[in-house]
């Protein structure tokens, strides 16, 4: 038996950043907190970054990732990568369920355990039980309105997926980088 906390998607569109969780977290199949707060600014607002998977080994990782942050001076991509090196080689950390996505105004990664940083070519992320019915309405919305900013359409591919999975609930946060 597994405590999830479920769906999130982030994207770069139009030179904005935006990022949105669902609140739905389960517990196998049942949901026992609808509102939980999925997505986390750092360095000021200055990033952003949310997680699906086990909530407790997210937020190991957000501590960590912030350490590398500030290790870093802010640069994403050399954080993203140093998280990834640890995360894989470190024992414990190995251990650790939960994939995060984050992104300032010019990049945008997902980071997992297996050492994996991937920038999408499109620049949007999505994780999480309702990820993949969040990235197609995400590319769907940008396609038939290229205008549209980045925290309608992230807020919006989730209403979307949240209509069709059922671990993904429409009680949607979106953070954007100020």
């Amino acid at each position: 038996m597994k405590l999830q906390a479920t769906t999130i998607i982030g994207l770069i569109h139009n030179g904005k950043a935006a990022m949105a969780g669902d609140g739905q977290v389960t517990f196998d199949d049942t949901v026992i907190k609808s509102k939980a707060v999925k997505i986390r600014t750092m360095r000021e607002g200055g990033i952003l970054a949310g997680f699906a998977g086990t909530a407790a080994d997210a937020l190991a990782l957000f501590e960590l990732f912030e350490k590398k942050i500030d290790e870093y001076s802010g640069n994403l991509p050399r954080a993203s990568v140093e998280l990834a090196k640890e995360w894989r080689t470190d024992k414990t950390l190995q251990r650790l369920e939960a994939v995060i996505a984050v992104t300032d105004n010019k990049n945008i990664f997902l980071i997992s355990g297996n050492g994996d940083v991937v920038e999408p070519d499109d620049g949007i992320v999505a994780v999480g039980s309702g990820g993949a019915y969040a990235l197609a309405a995400a590319r769907a919305l940008i396609y038939a309105n290229p205008k549209m900013t980045a925290d309608k359409i992230a807020q919006k591919a989730l209403e979307i997926a949240a209509d069709i999975c059922i671990y993904t609930n429409n009680n949607i946060k979106v953070e954007t980088i100020k």
